[in-house]
């Protein structure tokens, strides 16, 4: 499930701890950057990972969300990101580039399957549709990386505690492993970048440079279903 070996196993038992192996590898080898596709799903979950991967990985940051409702919300996420890049050394240092996709609500809509369960749209969060919407997105991604031959590829939404870690690792092998099931042996697609970018104080930091660039941090994660369950909380209180 996890493209087998002992890269698997060190998954399950510790996601930071495989980044940072990583990390030192390319440290040691040298030589040009290898290029990183990172989905993004917002300019504060950017901020953090992009100041500590920079200096590792020519990254493209790849804006794919769906999810995001309404399309008002999603503009306003999206333009917050395309400001914050030129503001932000690392952006500026290192030359990040932004690639948009389409946005397409009704793919978030059929790819969780939300409209024929219904069950699903009152799950609360790192729930079912939770995974289904990771997948969805980062699917997505990783097919962006593979045209274009990007040597690694990963997403910040291991940022947030109110994102299952788990599962989003376990799609970003599986997703490896499925190319390298299709594709001529001698061929390499890009490998996911394991990370919990919440662990080491990753999400205090995003909070810091948030308040420092001062960016709009969105109350609830992006979905029609995430925005109902926020104004209900907020109701009740």
């Amino acid at each position: 499930m996890y493209g087998g070996g002992s890269r698997g196993i060190l998954l399950i038992m510790n996601y930071q701890k495989e980044l940072d192996k990583i990390l030192a590898d390319i440290q040691q080898t040298g030589g040009r950057k290898p290029t990183l596709l990172l989905h993004a799903c917002c300019a504060p979950c950017s901020s953090y990972v992009l100041e500590y991967l920079s200096e590792y990985f020519d990254i493209t940051i790849y804006y794919y969300n769906p999810n995001i409702y309404p399309k008002t919300e999603y503009e306003r996420r999206l333009e917050e990101l395309v400001n914050f890049l030129p503001r932000f050394g690392p952006a500026k240092t290192h030359g990040i580039q932004l690639v948009t996709a389409e946005y397409n609500p009704e793919e978030f809509f059929t790819g969780t399957g939300v409209l024929q369960d219904t069950s699903l749209q009152t799950e609360p969060e790192k729930g079912e549709r939770c995974r289904r919407c990771y997948l969805l997105r980062m699917k997505k991604a990783y097919e962006y990386a593979a045209v274009h031959a990007y040597d690694w590829f990963t997403t910040t939404l291991s940022i947030s505690p109110f994102k299952d870690a788990e599962k989003i690792h376990t799609i970003g092998m599986e997703l490896e492993a499925s190319f390298q099931e299709t594709v001529a042996a001698e061929k390499r697609g890009p490998r996911f970048l394991t990370s919990d970018f919440k662990k080491r104080g990753g999400f205090k930091r995003s909070l810091e440079l948030s308040a420092e660039y001062g960016l709009y941090r969105q109350t609830y994660c992006g979905c029609l279903y995430s925005k109902r369950s926020r104004e209900e909380f907020d109701n009740a209180r």
